[in-house]
């Protein structure tokens, strides 16, 4: 019996998480709460923005961050390489219909967030120290039950790998030694290579160093540092996007055809429909986290007495995440036409379609964006791998988790992006599982307070 390889295994795991019964779980779970909440996210989207806005606060309400600062800190957690690296991946290995299913995962998605971001207040508790808590395990301790514990404790033991700051920095030291250091497609430019292992190290102990900085000081400053930089760097690069697109306006409504055509294509590059829809749907997964449960841990920090409004703050993040950013991400692949040479993968290839697109110019703005959101991404990352660590080991050893988390950079800026993306991969599939089912299994107490907030809200209105 021949061993397994680090690849191979990684890719096992990734492949077994995975399978068909995620699109059950995700794609068919969202399209059960986009239905059974009477397509809230929908109806009440301006609503929704008021909130972020600050039109309806609630002074002395328990919480550790604004709506705005909830919002910005899960959007810093998403927007990152999932939208940039993954798409181009999602490309190559799901051609351009991987992204149809990536609008659709995100449309159920926007209801799957309501419900379990209302959950997520709703539920929330203090740990040992008085700190507020919050996210699926509390959900599932405090909404299910204790005899469900196991689930919730299963939910932090793949959320501390699921957490680990490996992709975002991987891509990060990979964009910035072909853009600083070497050049594009030259010899040993792939991290983990073999090739410029001391290059590769620097520039892990030089994010290193500036995510402990951050990360160290809670979500406070996690938050105070994303609501500044996320809305600042989405602008800017939905800016690039629409420069490329408007240079290319016409052709604009022929790549999106392509999109819908290949999302039902059987020749699929990555095996038919189905391996299309489930590219798509694990990318959108990675990218907005839509019943994970990462997103969760955010907006459970929110200053509010009412689990509906954050329930509706956090349905905006699916929408500007996929259906914006990663749009404008796959329509920069599609227009350059530097995806069908085959050769880069992740972060290389949007890099390049950047450079076809806007010579000169557009890796430099890639890489200013990309260093941004990969650097919050990792800040919003510890700060969910601690709350799972704290859940298990308790909050006085947190910090510990913190230092081994900085560790970590260091592994991911010097190993190969494939095992990496298998072993996150993984582990994000894992925890949609006890994420989805409690979700679904307390979806009519979401209903119930949702009746109660709108009848309320219309009251409010009319008076």
């Amino acid at each position: 019996m021949t061993e397994l390889t680090l690849a191979e295994a990684t890719a096992a795991f990734a492949s077994f998480s995975w399978g068909p019964h995620m699109l059950v779980l995700l794609v068919g779970g969202g399209t059960f709460f986009l239905l059974y909440s009477g397509l809230v996210p929908f109806r009440y989207l301006k609503h929704a923005i008021n909130i972020v806005r600050g039109k309806y606060p609630e002074p002395g309400a328990a919480g550790n961050i604004s709506h705005a600062g909830a919002l910005s800190s899960a959007m810093a957690g998403t927007v990152g390489m999932g939208n940039i690296g993954g798409v181009a991946l999602a490309i190559v290995a799901g051609g351009p219909g991987a992204i149809f299913w990536m609008w659709v995962a995100a449309l159920v998605g926007m209801a799957t967030k309501f419900f379990t971001c209302t959950l997520a207040i709703m539920y929330r508790g203090e740990d040992e120290t008085g700190k507020v808590r919050g996210g699926p395990m509390y959900i599932i301790t405090r909404g299910l039950g204790e005899k469900w514990k196991p689930l919730a404790i299963f939910f932090c033991v793949v959320g501390l790998i699921g957490n680990l700051p490996l992709f975002n920095t991987n891509q990060l030291v990979q964009i910035l030694k072909e853009n600083l250091f070497l050049a594009p497609g030259s010899e040993g430019v792939a991290v983990g290579s073999g090739d410029h292992f001391l290059l590769e190290l620097t520039l892990g102990i030089a994010i290193m160093l500036l995510v402990a900085v951050v990360i160290l000081g809670g979500i406070k400053r996690i938050a105070a540092v994303a609501t500044r930089v996320v809305p600042a760097m989405i602008l800017l690069y939905i800016g690039c996007a629409l420069y490329v697109i408007a240079g290319h306006l016409a052709d604009v409504p022929m790549y999106l055809w392509r999109i819908v055509e290949d999302a039902f294509s059987v020749q699929s590059v990555a095996g038919g429909i189905l391996g299309t829809m489930l590219t798509g749907v694990k990318r959108a997964a990675f990218s907005n986290e839509a019943g994970i449960g990462t997103e969760v841990m955010a907006h459970s920090n929110a200053k509010t007495a009412e689990p509906v409004k954050e329930g509706l703050v956090a349905m905006l993040g699916p929408g500007i995440d996929t259906l914006l950013v990663c749009t404008a991400t796959a329509l920069i692949i599609l227009i350059s036409g530097v995806w069908e040479a085959g050769g880069a993968n992740g972060i290389s290839l949007s890099s390049a379609a950047f450079d076809a697109t806007m010579p000169g110019i557009g890796p430099k703005m890639l890489l200013v964006c990309v260093s941004f959101f990969a650097i919050t991404t990792i800040f919003t990352q510890a700060f969910y791998g601690s709350q799972c660590f704290a859940f298990l080991f308790g909050a006085k050893l947190e910090r510990w988790y913190l230092y081994f988390y900085l560790l970590a950079i260091l592994f991911a800026a010097t190993t190969s992006l494939s095992d990496i993306v298998n072993i996150i991969d993984g582990a994000y599939g894992l925890m949609a599982i006890p994420t989805m089912l409690s979700a679904l299994l307390l979806a009519p107490k979401v209903k119930a307070a949702a009746k109660d907030y709108f009848a309320r809200l219309k009251q409010t209105t009319r008076s």
